[in-house]
């Protein structure tokens, strides 16, 4: 009685045992990709100026709760462009009404989605803009007025029309 052998590469456990390493080198290449093609952006480059920025942050959310400022910015999606609507709660007293503001929409963990964007005065005592190619989820947004020092900051999730911005909650300047 004679067995008849076959090759190696017709048994099908020599591709069982090489499975694995083969397997395990693909999958580092698609983490390699995805470590070269992707920026987490959650570590700042420069993180000395950024603390001492700190401190003019904190001055611009004392200055709001001085002012009692509050904001709600409506927005609506218009063919791909989210529309920004602004009106404060108070008037400012000492703004000409052309004062520009600068709303900036912040994704919480990828800088490279970021919108900002200035607000030019609609006439009728608010403000109007639009940011183009805004992903849904979830967004930081901050509104300021670089001239008069102060901003406002919420959250936005893009399924609410509008969102509420107040100053940043804290101890009065000393």
């Amino acid at each position: 009685m004679s067995t008849q052998t076959l090759p190696w590469y017709k048994e099908p456990w020599p591709w069982l045992v090489m499975a694995g390493p083969a397997i395990v080198v693909v999958a580092s290449f698609i983490t390699l990709w995805l470590a070269i093609s992707s920026n987490d952006g959650l570590v700042a480059d420069n993180y000395y100026k950024e603390g001492l920025a700190i401190n003019r942050l904190l001055e611009q959310d004392a200055r709001a709760r001085a002012l009692g400022l509050a904001a709600t910015i409506r927005l609506s999606e218009q063919s791909g462009a989210v529309r920004v609507e602004v009106n404060l709660d108070q008037p400012i007293a000492h703004s000409s009404g052309r004062e520009v503001l600068h709303v900036i929409l912040a994704h919480p963990t990828r800088p490279g989605l970021d919108r900002e964007t200035n607000l030019l005065p609609d006439g009728r005592g608010g403000w109007r803009g639009t940011v183009d190619g805004l992903p849904a989820g979830h967004w930081h947004m901050l509104l300021e007025a670089p001239a008069a020092g102060w901003r406002l900051v919420g959250e936005w999730d893009r399924l609410a029309p509008s969102v509420k911005l107040e100053p940043v909650p804290g101890e009065a300047a000393k």
